[in-house]
């Protein structure tokens, strides 16, 4: 039984006043896993532990409304493909790597740069030159492009006259040859079913190092967004070990092409996680409606401009995605749709509204995430459904995955309609905020700093300015909103029995230059009362 003051600070409760503001304190008391007290109260009990904060600002622990957990910490162990200027570096990179680990069949790696080639196409040829003698498979930072050499397209049976897939592109030469570049399930699935299954022990010391960096940026609960069967074990085996210092909602990934089969292990697996754990549960089911923007498998109602007879790529029939939503949500999981297209949208919350239509009603949650493209018509409909709008807003800037890949692709105004945080905030629907990490830095103050400004540097021109929130808005964005999201009722909030989840900072946000929220330091993080980083 231990009882923690934090005083000397600023403290964002996260509560807000009917004029709008948010209550302010000075001081928090925490006992065991919950709040006790505030101000002057908290100051008049007793306490084991009085933390001077020394003037810094104290918020509710960080929330990531959408994160992969396995996938981040996995990249640490495979070769190192991030922060290179060409292909020809990552390939430089991937063969030094390979030659230091002879014993490795398959030589892996995770998120390189898509847009260091035209149009994003990789050739198989540019990893040839360094490790022509075994498989390579890398996959792009939009974890939905993968460039392999041609020993892995070989084993595959990729060659001339290749049917193309339903739910991917292999994509060609004008000869009809497999050029090395894969994109959706489709088409890279079959490579990773031939790769040995990563063991539980890379996969336990992937999720320590998660939960390192979880704790050193303020997060404290994550929705995990892409669970696999095997990945269930690790994440309890992990928990066992001691490794995670973070709570977290397991999203379990429905194919599309046997969901149906699929029913039986989502009831069990979340039965297995409730009996079992502390930190962990497993009520969500991940959608993915479309692909993304950048390698053209989004789905749009209108073609891409640059390429005139293709409206993307939907990942699932409208009609099996009403039926597989519908089927999740009359088990009571929560619906957790990847849409990114201005269809994908449409059809995630077409999906969403037949199964209210259809199933009783309860606390539902639902997200779509990312959110990208919405069409006019549809912004209201997320209020109206109550479908929470789960924003990555480190990528609300105008940066090289825009000018590169997505603008050639949507042309100007639909360009200009990408991710519109204030204006569904406005139009009523909640909005939470994650990450996507690999993808994109875990760290929510550098997520928020873009949300305020939506720029990619000081000297960058505002990217829809009428999209910019405030600063009190980006932090409810990664607490309260989150919080919402996940059903947490004793969460995202500091008052007097909420629990215990808490980050202190070395700086106000509110108060600082805009265009520097992201380098505020991290001083403390406290889940469910133990500290989890800082002295």
């Amino acid at each position: 039984m231990t009882s923690t003051r934090i005083d000397n600070v600023t403290v964002w409760t996260g509560r807000r006043l009917p004029d709008g503001s948010y209550l302010m304190s000075d001081a928090v008391l925490l006992h065991d896993d919950r709040v006790v007290a505030l101000g002057v109260t908290a100051r008049s009990l007793p306490a084991d532990v009085v933390i001077d904060g020394e003037g810094g600002f104290v918020c509710p622990g960080f929330g990531d409304g959408h994160v992969h957990s396995i996938f981040g910490g996995l990249e640490q162990q495979f070769a190192y493909v991030r922060d290179f200027s060409s292909p020809q570096d990552i390939a430089r990179s991937v063969g030094e790597w390979a030659r230091a680990h002879p014993e490795v069949e398959w030589v892996r790696g995770e998120g390189f740069d898509h847009t260091l080639a035209p149009e994003g196409v990789f050739h198989a040829a540019w990893l040839d030159a360094e490790v022509p003698d075994r498989p390579v498979v890398l996959r792009a930072t939009d974890y939905h492009t993968v460039w392999v050499n041609s020993e892995a397209l070989k084993r595959a049976g990729y060659a001339r006259g290749i049917r193309q897939p339903h739910d991917g592109e292999i994509v060609l030469t004008e000869a009809g040859d497999p050029i090395g570049t894969l994109r959706e399930w489709g088409a890279w699935r079959p490579v990773y079913d031939l790769m040995p299954r990563v063991p539980d022990e890379t996969l336990i010391a992937a999720l320590a190092f998660s939960s390192d960096s979880f704790a050193s940026a303020g997060l404290t609960w994550v929705q995990d967004a892409w669970v696999e069967p095997a990945d269930v074990e690790a994440w309890l085996k992990a928990e066992s070990a001691g490794v995670l210092d973070f709570h977290a909602d397991l999203a379990l990934w429905a194919d599309p092409n046997s969901w149906r089969d699929q029913i039986s292990g989502f009831v069990s697996s979340r039965a297995k996680v409730q009996e079992s754990s502390v930190r962990i549960s497993a009520t969500t089911i991940k959608f993915f409606a479309d692909g993304v923007v950048e390698s053209g498998t989004s789905a749009m109602l209108e073609p891409f401009c640059d390429c005139p007879h293709s409206k993307g790529m939907p990942n699932w029939r409208a009609e099996e995605l009403d039926a597989a939503v519908a089927a999740v949500d009359a088990l009571g999981f929560t619906a957790h749709i990847h849409a990114i297209g201005d269809y994908g949208v449409r059809m995630a919350l077409d999906a969403i509204e037949n199964a209210a239509r259809v199933n009783p009603p309860w606390d539902r949650r639902w997200i779509i995430v990312h959110t990208q493209l919405v069409d006019p018509a549809d912004l209201l409909r997320f209020a109206e459904l109550g479908v929470i709008a789960n924003f990555e807003p480190y990528w609300s800037k105008f940066d090289a995955w825009q000018s590169e890949l997505s603008e050639p692709r949507l042309g100007p105004e639909r360009t200009h309609r990408q991710f519109q945080t204030a204006t569904l905030a406005k139009l009523g629907a909640p909005i939470s905020f994650g990450s996507d990490w690999p993808v994109t830095t875990y760290a929510p103050l550098e997520g928020m700093q873009v949300a305020v400004t939506r720029k990619l540097d000081r000297e960058s021109p505002t990217w829809m300015p009428e999209e910019c929130i405030s600063v009190d808005e980006a932090l409810a964005g990664y607490t309260t909103g989150v919080a919402y999201q996940a059903s947490r009722s004793d969460a995202g909030e500091i008052r007097p029995g909420a629990v215990a989840d808490l980050v202190l900072l070395g700086s106000d946000p509110r108060t600082v230059d805009p265009m520097t929220i992201g380098e505020i330091p991290v001083r403390g993080t406290w889940c469910r009362g133990v500290r989890t980083f800082g002295e």
